[in-house]
This record gives C-alpha cells, sequence and structure tokens, in this order.
C-alpha cells in the first residue's frame, strides 16, 4: 500500500478518520497511528491546514490482515467511523474473551522462532487462539484489535524495541489484565539494559523454548479467567 500522507488535496473524500478516532478504536496511542502511517500500513492524506484524515478502506484492509479476516470490512463500505470500526472488531474482541478460547499475540521478527513458537502452542496448548506479528507497531495495534490474554513479546525487535513496546502497554488502560511474558536470545546480563521494563515479567530464553514456554505460559495464563482448577 502506497504512503499517501504527504499528499495535499483540496477536499476530502468522506470515508475517512482522523488520527485519533483511528487510534481510539484500535487502543494505540496516537503517535502509533502516524507511524502507522509513515511506515504505509494505513493510507492517509494531508488537508490544506496539514491534518491527516486516514482512509476507512485502508483501516479496514489492515484489519482484515492483522486478524486473518475473520469479520466482515465494515469500514470498507463507509459506515460512520466508530461504528463501523466497533462492527469490524466487535467478533474479534469477543474471540478474545470467549472462555473457550484463550487468546495469545506474539510479537516476533524471526520466521524460525515464529514457527517454533507456534509449533509449541499447538502441542500443548491445542485450545489457544495465536496472532503473530513481526514488528511492534504492527504488535501495538494488534493487541488493540485482539485484547490478548497473553502477550508473548522478543526484546530486540525492529522499529520500536521490546521493552519500550513494554511501557507503552504498561501505560495504557486497554491492556489492563494482559499478562506478559519476553522470549528473548539474551542472556540474564545481556538483559541488564532492559531490566527497568522487565520488572515482574517473566523472561523465557530462546535456547531453552521448548522446556519453558509451555510452563511459564501455563503459569501465565492461571492468572487471567481462563485459570484452571
Amino acid at each position: 500500500m502506497a504512503n499517501l500522507s504527504v499528499s495535499q488535496i483540496p477536499s476530502l473524500p468522506s470515508d475517512t478518520l482522523t488520527t485519533r478516532e483511528v487510534a481510539s478504536q484500535l487502543g494505540l496511542a496516537v503517535r502509533s497511528v502516524q507511524l502507522m502511517v509513515d511506515r504505509g500500513d494505513l493510507q492517509a492524506w494531508k488537508t490544506s491546514g496539514g491534518h491527516r484524515r486516514i482512509s476507512r478502506e485502508s483501516v479496514a484492509q489492515w484489519l482484515l490482515k492483522t486478524s486473518s479476516g475473520t469479520a466482515m470490512a465494515t469500514v470498507a463500505r463507509g459506515e460512520p467511523g466508530q461504528r463501523a470500526i466497533d462492527a469490524r472488531l466487535g467478533p474479534v474482541r469477543r474471540r478474545s474473551t470467549d472462555s473457550r478460547k484463550p487468546t495469545v499475540v506474539l510479537i516476533e521478527d524471526s520466521a524460525h522462532f515464529q514457527g517454533l513458537i507456534r509449533l509449541l502452542l499447538q502441542q500443548t496448548h491445542p485450545d489457544m487462539a495465536l496472532h503473530v506479528a513481526s514488528d511492534a507497531i504492527v504488535g501495538l495495534a494488534l493487541c488493540g484489535a485482539v485484547r490478548p490474554d497473553v502477550l508473548i513479546v522478543d526484546i530486540l525487535l525492529p522499529g520500536i524495541d521490546g521493552a519500550t513496546l513494554i511501557g507503552s502497554l504498561r501505560s495504557q488502560r486497554h491492556f489492563e489484565g494482559m499478562q506478559l511474558m519476553v522470549v528473548t536470545s539474551l542472556d540474564a546480563e545481556q538483559r541488564i539494559p532492559y531490566a527497568f521494563a522487565l520488572e515482574g515479567i517473566p523472561v523465557v530464553e530462546k535456547s531453552s523454548l521448548a522446556r519453558d514456554l509451555p510452563r511459564v505460559l501455563r503459569e501465565q495464563m492461571a492468572k487471567t479467567h481462563f485459570a484452571r482448577p
């Protein structure tokens, strides 16, 4: 998708949203939405006064991509902004709170470890729905759309690193109650610079994923409403 954020047009079509509207509905900071526009993830224009207006269709396309196309893209049909995005996200949010389907978001840029973690979860937690993002910006938006029960995040990510991502999530009320855990190739000494962000968060080293990930995930899930006796 082309990034049209710098375009200047005299008038805008009716099927657009403000940056703040998109941020509110996706559960993101306004700056995160601005970064998504700058990266080309969302299509936007600037008014003659310099205000961004984001295409509803591009939001719908992004949501279809991040939620595996499981709900109708009502935004693309030009419905009013908040109602349209709420209708689009409703089935996804209901999935994340369905007691029969715990939801996990994984933010990991390595295709190898994405595949390994997916395999581990299929073997040890087959009842879980897993959503995957390869970088922190998309991961933030995915968390806002899916509202997972557990977030698994790598520390070293392209763009915003995992420590900054965790700090952003902790500052947003949308994500209260979501359990965090970290997977990383860094050993204890290498993680010292990130200690401020990792306080109280369980860490699984990638060298011991098969041994430790299922156990730690089970412990984190026990803190949610999916806890089992």
